[in-house]
C-alpha cells in the first residue's frame, strides 16, 4: 500500500522515469545511498524497492510536525550527520540486517549539484561491510514545492525527473596513516562514486539537443549571452539566430560537410555554430592567429571547401588580405547571406521553426562529428582533432559532475573559440547550464579583461597561466570582487601567479589539465577537492594508465580512455580521413605524450612532456625544470627552454629569456637554492625582446627549436664544450 501511494504521489508531483537494476531481495547488509535534491527523494526508494527500508532523517527535519506525520508510517532513525555518536545506532541497524537508506550529503542541495559528503557516512560503510545500492536523482532540484531553491533558479510545477539505480557495489578499503585520514579518504571515494553515477545517468545527446533542453528549462526570455556590443541576447534570440543561420548554411553546403568557421568570440558565432549543428554540418574552427600558412594547412587537412566569416571581423582584425590568399576554398561572409533570407524564410522561422525547433532539427547521432579543432602545431604541422557530439557533451557533463555551475553564474570567455578550452568550457558549458556568458574577442587585452570582469559582475573566469599572470598584474584589487572560480589550464601555472592572485585578490586558482583530443579536460581541482601544485583528480569515467619512461623515476607517460575521447585525427598527409587514436598501451586509447605522476590520493602532477625532455650528459632533463629555474631567478619575466643535439653532450640546453640582464651565474644560484641538478642549467642564454607565442598564449616551441639550432651553430667552440 505504501509503495502504491508513493508512486501515486510521485506521478502527481513530477514526470519521472526509473531505470537500472533493483535487487528483488536485500543482501545481508545494505546501504542505499544517493544524491539529495528534494524533500520527497525517499519516495523513489519507497516506491520501487521491494523490501522494507529504514530511513535516516536529520534531527532538524524530524522536528517539523508535518514530517513527523509521514515518518510515523515508516521505520526511521533520527540522527545528526555531523555527530559520530548519533551514527552508532545506524551502524547497529545495518549490522542487524535491516536495509538503511541515507543521503551522504546530509542536507538538500542548495546549488543544484553535489555538496560535501560527510565522513560519517563512509565510516558506516567501512565499519559495517555493507553493500551499497547507489541511485541518482536528476531533475527534482527544479521542483517548485519540495526544494530549497529560490529564483532565479528555474522551478517547475511538475519537473521531468530521471532516477537511475546502479548495481550493488562496495568501496575499496580506505588507506591512510591514521583513522582520521582513512575516514576522509573513504569519504572522498564515496563522493567520487556519486559523481560517477551522476555522470553515467546522463543520456547521450547532441550539442543542439542540449541547447534546446536548456531553452525549455530556463525559458526563452532568460538572458544568456553578451558580447562587446553590450546588447544581451536571450535564449529565444540565440535560438532564432541559430535556426535562421542553419537554414542558410544548409543551402550552400552538403549534409555532414565540414565547413571552416573563421569568426571571433561573439554571439553571432555561437548562433552560427548552433545552426550548423542543427543542420548536421561539421564546424572546423580556424585559428586566425596562425597566418595564411596555418589556415591553409587546416583547410587542406580537413578538405574544407567553404569558409564562413564576417566582413566586419576581417576588417577589424586586419585579416582581409590574408584570407584572400587562401586557395581552393570559397570564402562566404555572413553579411552576404543576409539578403538571401527571404520573406518566405521569415514566415517559416516565425510560424514553424520557432514553435517546433525539434522538428526542424535534422536527425543527428551523438556519435556524428560536431567540430574539428586544430592542434597548436607546437610539434609540427597542425592536426585536425575530430570531436563528436557525444565526446563534447560527455566532457561538459564530467565538468558539471565535479563543479556546481548554475544560472546564477556569469562566465567571462576571452579565450578564442578555436581553442578547445574557449569553445567547450567558455561556450558550451554556460550555454547548456543556463549560466550567462560575456564573450570578449581577445585574451591579449590585459587591462580591459579585468575591467570587463568588474563591470559585468562575472563569477567565473578562466585562461592560461600566461594570461592570468597578466590579468593579475594589471587588475585593480577590487576588479574580481564577484569572482567565485578562476580556472587555469593549457600550461603550467607558475607559483608566483598563484600567490599574486591569493595575495592581491584573495582568490585561489583551480588548476586543471587537458588536451584537445579529450574534449579537452582530463583532470581538474575543484572547490571540494583541491591540492596546490597538482592539476587535480581525473574526471569521472576516464580510465588512465602510466607507462614507465626510461630515466624518469617518479611518473610515467599518460594513456587515457573515456567517453570524451576524440573520434580521431585528420592529418596533413591524409586529408579528410579520420584516423582513430593510437596508443602503445591498448587499442582505442589515446597516448597523451605527457609524463605525469599520480599520488595515492589520485591527484595528478605534470612532470613534463616526453618530447620536452632532453638527454644531457646521459641524464634526462625536463625542459620545464629549466624554465622553473629561470622563473626562480627572474620571476617577473618570461622564459622558454629548448634543446639542440650535440655530439659531445647528447643535447645542449638553450634558454630564451625576455630578461636581458639574466646570466648563467644567477641560474646556478637559483638551481642550488631550490635543489635542482647542475645538469638542468642551460648552457646558452639568449635574451630577446619578446618570445614567440601561439594564439593560445603558449610558447611557439617549433620556432624556438629552429632558433636554438641557429644559436648553437653560431656559438663558440668553448660554449659548445
Amino acid at each position: 500500500m505504501l509503495r502504491f501511494v508513493a508512486r501515486l504521489l510521485l506521478r502527481i508531483f513530477c514526470d519521472y522515469e526509473v531505470r537500472g537494476p533493483i535487487p528483488s531481495k536485500a543482501p545481508e547488509k545494505l546501504l542505499i545511498i544517493g544524491n539529495h535534491q528534494s524533500f520527497i527523494d525517499p519516495l523513489f526508494v519507497m516506491a520501487y524497492c521491494p523490501f522494507e527500508v529504514t530511513w535516516v532523517t536529520h534531527e532538524q527535519i524530524a522536528a517539523k510536525w508535518y514530517f513527523r506525520l509521514v515518518l510515523r508510517l515508516v521505520p526511521h532513525l533520527v540522527v545528526d550527520a555531523a555527530s559520530p555518536h548519533s551514527l552508532k545506532k545506524v551502524l547497529d541497524t545495518v549490522n542487524a540486517g535491516k536495509p538503511v537508506c541515507l543521503f551522504p550529503e546530509g542536507r538538500l542541495t542548495t546549488t543544484g549539484a553535489l555538496m560535501k559528503v560527510y565522513d560519517g557516512i563512509a565510516f558506516l560503510h567501512t565499519k559495517s561491510g555493507a553493500q551499497l545500492l547507489p541511485l541518482n536523482i536528476d531533475g527534482m532540484v527544479y521542483s517548485s514545492i519540495f526544494t530549497r531553491h529560490k529564483p532565479p533558479f528555474p522551478r517547475k510545477l511538475r519537473p521531468k525527473v530521471r532516477v537511475t539505480f546502479f548495481p550493488l557495489t562496495s568501496l575499496p578499503e580506505p588507506q591512510g596513516r591514521n583513522a582520521r585520514e582513512r575516514r576522509r579518504n573513504a569519504s572522498n571515494e564515496l563522493r567520487r562514486l556519486l559523481e560517477l553515477n551522476w555522470f553515467r545517468s546522463q543520456p547521450p545527446k547532441t550539442v543542439f539537443e542540449s541547447f534546446l533542453d536548456a531553452v525549455d528549462l530556463f525559458g526563452r526570455d532568460w538572458e544568456i549571452m553578451e558580447d562587446i556590443r553590450f546588447s544581451p541576447d536571450t535564449f529565444g534570440g540565440v535560438l532564432r539566430g541559430s535556426l535562421a543561420l542553419g537554414r542558410l548554411v544548409s543551402r550552400i553546403s552538403a549534409d555532414k560537410e565540414t565547413i571552416g568557421v573563421l569568426m571571433p568570440n561573439a554571439t553571432p558565432t555561437v548562433m552560427l555554430l548552433m545552426g550548423m549543428f542543427g543542420a548536421r554540418r561539421v564546424a572546423a574552427m580556424l585559428n586566425y592567429t596562425a597566418g595564411v600558412e596555418g589556415m591553409q594547412s587546416a583547410c587542406d587537412t580537413a578538405r574544407i571547401k567553404t569558409v564562413l566569416t564576417s566582413k566586419s571581423f576581417l576588417e577589424k582584425a586586419k585579416l582581409t588580405e590574408k584570407v584572400a590568399q587562401l586557395k581552393n576554398v570559397k570564402v562566404i561572409q555572413l553579411e552576404d547571406l543576409r539578403p538571401q533570407f527571404t520573406i518566405v524564410d521569415k514566415l517559416w522561422l516565425i510560424l514553424y521553426a520557432m514553435r517546433f525547433p525539434r522538428r526542424v532539427m535534422k536527425a543527428c547521432d551523438p556519435e556524428d562529428a560536431a567540430v574539428v579543432l586544430f592542434t597548436s602545431g607546437s610539434e609540427g604541422k597542425p592536426k585536425g582533432v575530430v570531436l563528436s557530439h557525444r565526446a563534447i557533451m560527455a566532457n561538459v557533463d564530467q565538468c558539471k559532475a565535479v563543479f556546481e555551475f548554475s544560472n546564477k553564474d556569469k562566465f567571462l570567455a576571452a579565450l578564442p573559440m578555436f581553442h578547445s578550452m574557449g569553445l567547450i568550457v567558455g561556450t558550451f558549458i554556460p550555454l547548456t547550464c543556463g549560466a550567462r556568458v560575456f564573450l570578449y574577442p581577445s585574451p591579449l587585452h590585459y587591462r580591459m579583461i579585468p575591467e570587463m570582469a568588474y563591470d559585468r559582475d562575472c563569477t567565473i573566469i578562466f585562461g592560461t597561466g600566461t594570461f592570468l599572470a597578466k590579468y593579475g598584474q594589471f587588475a585593480h584589487p577590487y576588479d574580481f570582487y564577484s569572482v567565485r572560480f578562476v580556472l587555469c589550464g593549457a600550461e603550467k601555472l607558475p607559483e608566483q601567479v598563484r600567490q599574486l592572485w591569493m595575495n592581491k585578490f584573495g582568490i585561489r586558482i583551480l588548476e586543471g589539465y587537458g588536451v584537445t583530443e579529450m574534449s579537452p579536460v582530463i583532470s581538474i581541482n575543484s572547490p571540494v577537492s583541491n591540492r596546490v601544485g597538482t592539476v587535480g583528480k581525473v574526471l569521472p569515467d576516464i580510465q588512465y594508465h602510466l607507462e614507465p619512461v626510461a630515466g624518469i623515476e617518479n611518473g610515467g607517460m599518460l594513456h587515457v580512455h573515456g567517453p570524451n575521447q576524440m573520434t580521431g585525427y585528420m592529418l596533413y598527409d591524409r586529408p579528410g580521413e579520420v584516423q582513430p587514436p593510437k596508443s602503445s598501451y591498448k587499442p582505442g586509447w589515446y597516448e597523451t605524450g605527457d609524463v605525469v605522476n599520480i599520488d595515492q590520493d589520485g591527484y595528478v602532477s605534470i612532470v613534463g612532456r616526453v618530447k620536452r625532455f632532453a638527454k644531457v650528459a646521459g641524464e634526462m632533463v625536463s625542459l620545464e625544470t629549466v624554465e622553473a629555474i629561470a622563473n626562480a631567478a627572474s620571476p617577473q619575466k618570461a622564459h622558454a627552454a629548448s634543446a639542440v643535439s650535440s655530439d659531445r653532450r647528447g643535447e645542449v640546453l638553450v634558454l630564451f629569456t625576455e630578461d636581458k640582464q639574466l646570466r648563467r651565474d644567477q641560474l646556478q644560484a637559483a638551481a642550488r637554492q631550490r635543489g635542482f641538478a647542475e645538469v638542468a642549467i642551460p648552457r646558452i642564454v639568449v635574451p630577446m625582446d619578446k618570445i614567440p607565442r601561439l594564439g593560445s598564449g603558449k610558447f611557439d616551441y617549433v620556432t624556438l627549436k629552429q632558433m636554438a639550432a641557429e644559436q648553437y651553430s653560431e656559438s663558440t667552440p668553448a660554449a659548445q664544450s
